[in-house]
């Protein structure tokens, strides 16, 4: 008798071992999982839950990079030494599980020297962040705004040129249109070479074959959207146009479309059209101007009548990435010539 009681006990305490071991594995496995998320996005790097909250030292402010609607970024160093930008989603904003997975569609088959490069990501039902390139120079929307640093006119039109090489390949290189959809200065990241890369592809949209536009209630930053975007909700890469002709004129002006001044009918836009091509030494960013001001001026004036060019209000006028390559082009030749 004593024999099968002590029997049945060692049964039982088995049983109870083996599930407290699966619990505690399954806890775990959740806790460090790595999704196939990197396999599809074409990375070989996997990156669990604690080397990368170890790489950015627990997320802590000092590590902080910037803030969105939908994460924080932060800078972090691998185990294996290579510095990174984390992207950690927030996912009690309602969008930020889609963000994540749009992040990602987009991401895994685009290969462009002017995008931001994803290096690895991680997921678990309870964390999702992306492993991005770490942008030594921070955003563009730092380099205009900040007191210790100087972008000259050759800079900055080489920084456009290089978005517009970006939007160029979202728009026609790749098998389905790509509308990045929140083109603005702090989408906008700077290498150690300075050379530029378009980031933050949370709310872009993929355009199937055949479309020419789609639908969305998930707006863009109020300044830079085209107006049919913000009042119908109608994407096209007509609308990252719009928002490019807008960040030319804030990029030579130095003037934000949410600046105070601008209420009203007045708007950075109408600001700029009312200035060209005679009154642009009152609009552009006095920084520019130096010893071959006439020189200068003509060239400030043809970046601004494209700007123009760009942000038509009807869509079926604004130029294309195509033509704007080419016109910065022309325009970067004049400077140089």
């Amino acid at each position: 008798m004593l024999a099968v009681v002590f029997s049945l006990l060692g049964i039982t305490v088995l049983i109870l071992t083996v599930i407290v071991l699966v619990y505690v594995t399954g806890r775990y496995r959740r806790k460090n999982l790595v999704e196939n998320v990197d396999v599809a996005l074409g990375t070989t790097l996997r990156v669990s839950y604690y080397e990368l909250l170890q790489a950015a030292k627990g997320y802590s402010e000092s590590h902080l990079l910037g803030t969105g609607n939908l994460g924080s970024v932060y800078r972090g160093t691998l185990i294996n030494g290579k510095d990174v930008s984390v992207k950690v989603f927030n996912l009690q904003q309602q969008n930020a599980f889609k963000s994540f997975d749009v992040e990602c569609e987009v991401l895994r088959n685009l290969r462009h020297r002017n995008l931001c490069k994803v290096i690895s990501c991680c997921s678990n039902p309870d964390f999702k962040a992306l492993v991005l390139e770490y942008m030594s120079n921070g955003s563009l929307e730092k380099w205009l705004y900040s007191d210790d640093h100087m972008l000259d006119i050759l800079h900055r039109i080489n920084i456009m040129i290089d978005v517009a090489y970006a939007l160029e390949y979202l728009h026609y290189g790749y098998s389905m249109p790509i509308v990045h959809c929140d083109l603005k200065p702090s989408n906008v990241l700077l290498d150690e070479d300075l050379v530029t890369h378009l980031s933050d592809f949370g709310i872009a949209k993929l355009l199937g074959k055949g479309e020419s536009n789609a639908y969305t209630t998930t707006l863009g930053t109020l300044g830079y959207i085209a107006p049919e975007y913000g009042l119908e909700g109608s994407v096209s890469i007509r609308c990252d146009v719009y928002s490019y002709g807008i960040m030319l004129m804030e990029v030579f002006t130095r003037m934000k479309p949410s600046d105070e001044k601008f209420s009203g009918d007045l708007n950075l836009r109408s600001w700029i059209n009312d200035s060209v091509p005679y009154a642009i030494t009152g609009i552009i960013d006095s920084n520019l101007l130096g010893p071959k001001e006439h020189d200068t001026l003509r060239c400030l004036s043809s970046v601004m009548e494209l700007a123009l060019n760009c942000s038509m209000e009807s869509a079926s006028e604004r130029v294309n990435m195509k033509e704007v390559v080419t016109a910065l082009k022309n325009i970067n030749f004049q400077l140089l010539a």
